[in-house]
C-alpha cells in the first residue's frame, strides 16, 4: 500500500535519517568491482539527504523572546544565544541545502500547526499548511496537537475544502496538503482502521524508502476529550514494528520512522553532541525505550513533542546503533542528514549515516514566496490581532518550574471565577497551555510595552473554557502531588498557581512526596481536608488532563467563557499606559534542590 496525497504531486521524493558514522557513498564505492562504475548503472550507493525538523506550532513569523533563540556550544566550552526561527528564513535555509542534492527529501515529526500564533490559529492553520506546501514538505507524522479540533478537522487540512463553521477566507478555495500526514497509530473506532494512511513509499530511480508516522500513545492525556472521540492511539513500539513488516512484504527494506514523541539531551545546546566522548548519558525520556524497541528493520527515528534539540544513536534490538533526531521547535532548526542507500541490498549503509542540527538564522535572506503568503494572512487577520488589550512594563517570561505568564494566566483566571461565583478560592493553570511569554518591546508599530490581542491569543491560543468546581481540600493537595507522581513522575507537570496559593517543592525527595504537605497555603491559612474549596481552571484541567485525574473529579460544574476572553479582561482593567502591569515574582513555589 502506498499513500497518495490528493493531487499529483509536484515533486519527486527522497528519504530520511539512519544511524551513525562517517563514510558516504563515494567513499562506498572504491571498493566496488569496475563494472559498477559503467557509466550505462546507476552507483550502487547513492547519498540521500534528509532534512527534517518538527513541532512548527504555526510559527510562520519569527518566534519572540526565548521561544525565537537557541543555545549554542562554543568550542571554548562556554555557550551564546542566537536568535532564529521564522519561515521566510526557514525556506531559505531548506532551498540552499538541497543545492546539489538531487536526492532529498524532507520530513516532519508531527505538531506542524495547533496551539499557533493568531496568524495560523486565527484561520484553523490554512497558512500553516500553505507555507509548508511551499517548503516542499514531502511527509510528515501526525501529532497530539494535529488533533486538537479532531480528526474531521484533521482530515480537512489533509484533503482541502472550506472550514465546516467558518467558511472560506479568501475567494479561493483551501487546496490542502500536498503532503501525506502519516497516523499508523490512531485507530478510527468505527473502522478498526487507522485515520489517516500509515505508512508512505517513495521511490526514484531504483531508490525505494518507506515512512512510517505514530504519535505518542499517550496524546488522550495531552489533548482535549473531543478532539480524540472515537479515537484510540496505540503503542507506538508495536505499531511501527507492524507496518516495518508489511512494507518489508512489499520489498522496502530502507524505512524510516517518523515518531511524534522525543526525549531530553543532557545538555540544552542545540549542537550538543550525544556522542562524543564524556558526554554523559546522551538522551533520557520515552524516546529512548521506543527506539531500543523498533525493530531493527528501521534505519532511523525522526522524533519530536519534547521540542528539545538532538542528535543521538541509541541501539537497536540487535545492538546496532541508529540515529535518532529532534529539531527543537517553531522552526529555529533543521536536521540535515546524509543517509547512503545499497542498491544492491535495498537499505541504508547504517555505518554510512551523518547527521547535525543546523540554525535557523535570520541572517539569510527571506523566502519572498513566503514573505507574500505572510502578508496576505496578516491583512486579514490585522483587524483583530493589532487591537491593544493592555500594557506591561517589562518582560512576562514563560520559562523555569514557575514562570511569570503561567502566574498571570492563573490570576485572570481567578478573577474572572470570581465575577462568575464570587466563593472562587483559588486557580490552577497547565503550564503547557501557556504557549508564550509577553515582550516589553514592540513587534508592530504597537508601541513598547503595549499587549496586542495576537499576542494574547499566542499565549492561550486553545480556545479552552474557564470552568469552576468545587474540591475538596484532600482532592487538592492530592492533585498537587500529582504534579509530580504517577503519569507526571518523570517530567513533572508544575500547574502554575495562583495569587494566594504557596507551597514548597522538595526536589531532593521523589515522588509526590516532593509536595510538602504542611507547607501548603491558601492566603496563609493551611488547606482543611474536610472543607470545600471553589477552584477555577480550563476544561482540559477539568477533565482531569495532563494526568490530574483529582481535578477532574470536581462538584458542581460551572462553565464559563473562553480562556483568552478572562486573560484579555484582566489585562484590560489591570493596566493603563500609564499604570501597566507589572511581570508577576514568580514566587509562589519554593523549590528546595
Amino acid at each position: 500500500m502506498s499513500a497518495v496525497p490528493r493531487r499529483t504531486r509536484r515533486r519527486t521524493y527522497a528519504f530520511l535519517a539512519s544511524a551513525a558514522g562517517l563514510a558516504t557513498a563515494a567513499a562506498l564505492a572504491t571498493a566496488l568491482p569496475a563494472d559498477a562504475h559503467e557509466s550505462h548503472r546507476p552507483s550502487r550507493y547513492q547519498d540521500v539527504q534528509l532534512l527534517s525538523f518538527n513541532d512548527l506550532h504555526g510559527n510562520l513569523e519569527p518566534p519572540s523572546g526565548s521561544s525565537g533563540r537557541v543555545t549554542e556550544l562554543q568550542p571554548d566550552g562556554t555557550t551564546k544565544t542566537i536568535d532564529a526561527g521564522g519561515v521566510e528564513y526557514l525556506a531559505t535555509h531548506l532551498r540552499q541545502a538541497r543545492k546539489g542534492h538531487p536526492y532529498s527529501v524532507t520530513a516532519a515529526g508531527g505538531d506542524l500547526v495547533g496551539a499557533s500564533p493568531l496568524l495560523s490559529g486565527l484561520f484553523h492553520d490554512e497558512p500553516t499548511v500553505e507555507a509548508l506546501n511551499k517548503l516542499d514538505l514531502d511527509v510528515t507524522s501526525v501529532g497530539n496537537h494535529e488533533f486538537d479540533e479532531g480528526a474531521r478537522e484533521l482530515a480537512r487540512l489533509q484533503n482541502g475544502g472550506c472550514h465546516p463553521k467558518d467558511g472560506c477566507y479568501t475567494d479561493q478555495e483551501f487546496e490542502g496538503a500536498d503532503f501525506p500526514y502519516l497516523a499508523a497509530n490512531v485507530q478510527d473506532d468505527k473502522t478498526g482502521k487507522p485515520v489517516l494512511s500509515p505508512y508512505w513509499v517513495w521511490e526514484k530511480n531504483g531508490v525505494k524508502i518507506g515512512f512510517i508516522g505514530v504519535t505518542l500513545e499517550g496524546t488522550p492525556g495531552v489533548v482535549s476529550a473531543e478532539g480524540v472521540k472515537g479515537l484510540t492511539f496505540k503503542d507506538e513500539t508495536e505499531t511501527i514494528n507492524k507496518y516495518a513488516k508489511v512494507l518489508q512484504r512489499q520489498g522496502v527494506q530502507s524505512i524510516v520512522a517518523l515518531i511524534h514523541e522525543g526525549g531530553y539531551p543532557a545538555s540544552g545546546s542545540y549542537n550538543y553532541d550525544c556522542d562524543s566522548p564524556g558526554a554523559g548519558d546522551g538522551i533520557s525520556g520515552p524516546i529512548v525505550d521506543i527506539a531500543k524497541n523498533v525493530t531493527p528493520a528501521v534505519d532511523a527515528l525522526v522524533t519530536g513533542h519534547t521540542h528539545q534539540a538532538y542528535v543521538c544513536t541509541v541501539p537497536d534490538p540487535s545492538g546496532r546503533p541508529r540515529m535518532v533526531t529532534s529539531a527543537s521547535s517553531f522552526g529555529r532548526l533543521y536536521t540535515d542528514t546524509t543517509l547512503t542507500y545499497d542498491r544492491r541490498t535495498g537499505d541504508i549503509v547504517r555505518t554510512a549515516v551523518n547527521s547535525a542540527n543546523h540554525v535557523v538564522t535570520r541572517d539569510v535572506p527571506k523566502a519572498q514566496d513566503i514573505t507574500d503568503l505572510i502578508g496576505k494572512w496578516n491583512t486579514l487577520a490585522a483587524p483583530i490581532g493589532n487591537r491593544p488589550i493592555g500594557y506591561i512594563s517589562g518582560d512576562i517570561g514563560n520559562t523555569g518550574t514557575e514562570s511569570p505568564m503561567g502566574d498571570l494566566v492563573a490570576d485572570a483566571q481567578l478573577a474572572y471565577g470570581r465575577e462568575l461565583d464570587p466563593r472562587t478560592s483559588l486557580a490552577l493553570m497547565n503550564p503547557g497551555g501557556v504557549r508564550a511569554g509577553l515582550t516589553y518591546a514592540a513587534k508592530g508599530a504597537e508601541g513598547d510595552g503595549v499587549v496586542t490581542y495576537a499576542e494574547g491569543f499566542t499565549v492561550q491560543p486553545f480556545s479552552n473554557t474557564v470552568n469552576l468546581v468545587d474540591l475538596s481540600g484532600a482532592q487538592l493537595v492530592q492533585a498537587l502531588k500529582e504534579q509530580v507522581s504517577g503519569p507526571n513522575e518523570a517530567a513533572p507537570r508544575i500547574l502554575q498557581p495562583s495569587a494566594g496559593l504557596t507551597y514548597t517543592l522538595d526536589l531532593t525527595k521523589s515522588g509526590a512526596d516532593r509536595v510538602v504537605t504542611d507547607s501548603i497555603r491558601l492566603n496563609g491559612a493551611p488547606i482543611d481536608p474536610a472543607a470545600t474549596y471553589r477552584v477555577a481552571m480550563n476544561a482540559f484541567l477539568a477533565g482531569g488532563g495532563d494526568g490530574f485525574p483529582s481535578l477532574g473529579q470536581g462538584k458542581n460544574p460551572l462553565v464559563g467563557t473562553d480562556d483568552l476572553a478572562a486573560l484579555v479582561k484582566y489585562l484590560t482593567a489591570n493596566s493603563t499606559p500609564s499604570a501597566p502591569l507589572a511581570p508577576p515574582a514568580a514566587n509562589r513555589i519554593t523549590i528546595t534542590k
